[in-house]
Order: C-alpha cells, then structure tokens, then sequence
C-alpha cells in the first residue's frame, strides 16, 4: 500500500449540542466517548484534530427543500414552534418519538452536517487524505423529512457537496439499518454508487433496501443492497462484505470513497438482532484504507452512524476502525472482544441459506457472480 498522507479527525465539543432528548436512543456522549478512547490509546497522536463548524442554509439545501430547512428552523424557535399546523409537523416526520423537537434540533443537526463537510474539504483541500467525522453518518432523513434519528442526512450533504467538485463517488453503508435517505437522494444519478448491508427490512426499520432494489433511470445498477437475517455473526457478515464491495467498487471507479460506519450490527446492541461483534473493524477498516489507495488516490471520507450500545460497544468499535485508518492496530488491539459470538446450529442454517440465495440475486440483478469466498482485497 502506498504511505498514507494525514489523517484528520473532526470533531469539537459543541457536537454534544446534536442532543435529541434526554431518553433517546441517539446519545451525543457516545462521540465524546469514542474520542476519550482515541486519546487514551495514543492514537490521536496519529492524526490531527479538526474543529467542526455549523453547515450554511445553502449547503443543507444541497440535498434538502428549502421549506423543510425552514421548517426545522422554525422548529427549533419557541417563538415560532406553536405557530406550525400539526400537519405540516408530521408529513415532515416531527410527530414521531424517532424525531423530536427541541429548541437545539436546527442548530445540532446543522453542526453534525458541518463536521463531515470540514472533513470533505479537507480531503478536497488536500490537507489530509482519509478523515473521519464520527458524529456523522445520519444517513435516514430524506429530502423533506426527518426519519429514523436523522434530521439533516449530512452523508448525502457531503457526497453532493464532492460531486459538485467532479467526484465520482461510492458511498459504502455498513449500519446495521438500511442507508435508505443516502440511497433515495441517489437513487437516479449514475456517478454515485450506494452500498447497503443491513439487517433485512423484513425485521428492522426502516424496511427497505432488498436485492432487487438497484436504482432507476440513468442510476439503474448504482444501488446495491444486500440484507442479512437476524443473528448473523462475524464470519458471513464478512464474507459477505468482501464478496461484495470490492468488486462493486472496481467496476464503478470512483474517485473517493465514502463510509457510514454505523456499530449497531453489534450483539449487544439493543435496537437490532444482528450478532457480530467489534473483531468485524479492524477488517472493514483495512479494506476500506486499501480500496481508497487503489481506486481513489487514498480519499476515503469515513463517517460513524448508529451504535447504541453507548458505553459497552460504540468507543471501542470505532477507536479500532480508526486505528486501521492512521494504521496503528497495535495501539488498539487490548479493547477487542475476547472472541466471535456464533449461534446455533438452526439460526447458523438459516443465516447461510438466506445469505447465498440474497448473494445469487443480487448476482442476477448486477450481473456478478457473488459466491461467498471467492472475492476480497
């Protein structure tokens, strides 16, 4: 691999501000956490430090309808909070617990979207090669709707933001929810590729992204999703990961790479069924670094996304995905789980029918062969 350029990581304490309420699922703190372990192990002496900044009215309308900008901002004023109909609250996607208000939802989402354009720009910039935003990643809103968590989908706001500047980009989503705001935004552009692995929409919100779903019109074939059955563990998870993204990437030829990093695949994750654990990053992060090199120059704009196993999982699934990145997996090699956890016998059957018959669609529908084992970097 060639030597890596710097690394930078964008983040500041006024992300905390991305607070949705005190009983939500999605807790800033868990960035903050992520960070302290970064510090601790030494890696952050592998790369510099960014500060975020809040994104302008112009750029979130870079993928959003002005009147849903000024919804959310609207949203945000006590003052002006109670003039809103009910309706236009909840076709905008306010109604639910998933997404509620709050006097900083404007303000706090803004910021998130900000930090991964600073990391963008610096790619851009050239002042650093590979960066990562980890209060980033929000990839479910949609052009004028708030879902699952996320108010402004900064994922999509970055990509555009790149392919403004004549990138040619693959987008690669790895949470354990379907990148399903990412994708729509997308879904009829031939220069962006999405890719989505997830648990499958026929167990967990936000029940899409099917083998058979691969884009529309001059973007039919930059989709690509493939689902997983619940309990599923390391081994097929990776498998699978590799049997795909490589090739998918190779074909499309981007010019950065883009990553949703999302850690609730995790067994102990309390919002999903999926049973992989931390030893899937150090992989996904190495071949992520060596696909960015040999496709992309190095770009790779990596973003975090769901986790919500705040304390026990999300600090060390993405202090050892970022060790991969500034490539110093020794400094973080001790806060590993011990060992893989593997079902029984049954969901390991089912798991494994379930994945070859998806992996034969998804062949048909891209025209690959994607047979478990034959493919990697």
């Amino acid at each position: 691999m060639d030597v890596p350029g710097p690394v930078a990581l964008v983040y500041g304490d006024e992300l905390m501000k991305h607070h949705l309420s005190d009983q939500h699922p999605l807790q800033p703190i868990r960035v903050k956490l992520t960070m302290d372990l970064i510090r601790s192990t030494g890696l952050i002496e592998h790369c510099h430090l960014l500060p975020p900044r809040r994104a302008t009215i112009k750029e979130l309308e870079l993928v959003h309808s002005p009147e849903y900008v000024d919804l959310v901002r609207k949203l945000s004023d006590p003052a002006q909070r109670g003039r809103i109909e009910p309706d236009r609250i909840e076709a905008a996607g306010f109604s639910s617990a998933d997404n509620p208000i709050s006097d900083e939802l404007h303000e706090g989402a803004s910021l998130v979207a900000g930090a991964s354009l600073v990391a963008a720009e610096a790619i851009e910039s050239g002042a650093a090669l590979h960066t990562f935003s980890p209060a980033g990643g929000l990839h479910h809103a949609h052009r004028s709707r708030a879902s699952g968590f996320c108010t402004y989908d900064d994922p999509a706001i970055a990509i555009m933001w790149l392919k403004d500047r004549g990138h040619r980009v693959a987008y690669i989503d790895v949470d354990v929810h379907h990148g399903d705001g990412v994708e729509g935004i997308f879904y009829n552009d031939p220069d962006v590729l999405t890719i989505s692995l997830h648990e499958s929409g026929r167990y967990l919100f936000p029940g899409t992204g099917f083998p058979e779903d691969s884009g529309a019109g001059p973007g039919k074939g930059t989709a690509v999703n493939l689902p997983f059955l619940p309990f599923t563990w390391d081994d097929p998870w990776l498998e699978a990961f590799e049997t795909v993204v490589p090739p998918m990437l190779r074909g499309f030829k981007p010019t950065i790479l883009v990553t949703q990093d999302g850690c609730d695949t995790h067994y102990l994750d309390p919002l999903a069924h999926l049973a992989a654990t931390t030893r899937i990053w150090p992989r996904v992060g190495r071949v992520f670094h060596e696909l960015a090199h040999e496709l992309c120059d190095g770009r790779w704009l990596a973003l975090g996304g769901g986790g919500y196993a705040i304390y026990e999982v999300v600090p060390r699934a993405w202090t050892l995905f970022f060790a991969e990145m500034v490539e110093r997996p020794d400094l973080a090699a001790d806060i590993n789980d011990p060992s893989t956890v593997v079902p029984g016998d049954e969901a390991q059957e089912r798991v494994m029918t379930a994945l070859k018959k998806d992996l034969r669609r998804l062949g048909e529908v891209h025209g690959m062969d994607f047979v478990l084992g034959s493919q990697g970097t």
